[in-house]
């Protein structure tokens, strides 16, 4: 039985064809385009407002070179909640519950940071791994310690965003199941149960917006270390 909760978290396919690139690329379609006119519908202009918002509140403490990354992030940060919102649907699949493709994002975009301080300011990113004042014999082991947590930050990007979000759905699973199982038996308990569920899928809700917007955020952090 526990083994089947974890079914809806395997890449759905077709005929062999994993369907994991089209979950990827449907959420697209949801975005209302911007048109030519001078007036927009409402739609568009809370997008326009939102996106406009959140791009300042991103690149406010980064520096000018660090706003070349402003269009990369902005879409990241909508792709991610996009995903996480359209995957609390019924009968969809999450790809973000897939660590696969966290890491696929997390390591480029950590390594495209890296590489940007380390081309742009070698000495202020090596500096980052021995802190100013060490005593001599504990220089070796906070190096070593620094790399590691260096080395460290994209996994954690991708585990975070995969952790809360297969325990988020795991449960909900779990409990819509006991709701079912209560109903026939213990109404009044099941009708409590069915409460409990409701207020969960509304914090799964938040959940699935603020862990797109901590990963992004992370990320920000990291590139205004080697900008």
């Amino acid at each position: 039985m526990m083994t089947s909760f974890f079914d809806q978290f395997a890449s759905p396919s077709f005929l062999g064809i994993p369907l994991i690139a089209i979950a990827i690329a449907l959420p697209w379609v949801l975005f209302p385009t911007p048109s030519s006119r001078w007036m927009n519908n409402r739609l568009t202009t809370v997008q326009a407002w939102f996106i406009n918002r959140f791009t300042n509140q991103l690149l406010m403490p980064l520096n000018v070179g660090g706003h070349k990354w402003a269009l990369m992030l902005t879409s990241l940060m909508m792709f991610l909640i996009t995903i996480n919102m359209l995957g609390l649907l019924p009968y969809t699949f999450t790809p973000t519950t897939q660590l696969s493709l966290n890491m696929g994002l997390a390591v480029p975009l950590w390594l495209a940071t890296v590489i940007i301080g380390v081309r742009n300011q070698p000495t202020v990113a090596l500096g980052h791994l021995l802190p100013e004042g060490t005593p001599i014999p504990l220089i070796p082991v906070l190096i070593i310690i620094e790399t590691i947590s260096l080395f460290i930050r994209p996994l954690a990007l991708g585990v975070r965003l995969t952790a809360n979000l297969t325990a988020g759905h795991l449960l909900i699973q779990l409990i819509a199941t006991a709701v079912f199982v209560l109903l026939p038996m213990m109404p009044t308990v099941a009708i409590l149960t069915a409460t409990v569920l409701f207020l969960l899928t509304l914090l799964e809700v938040a959940v699935a917006m603020i862990q797109a917007y901590v990963f992004v955020l992370l990320l920000s952090l990291y590139l205004q270390e080697n900008v």
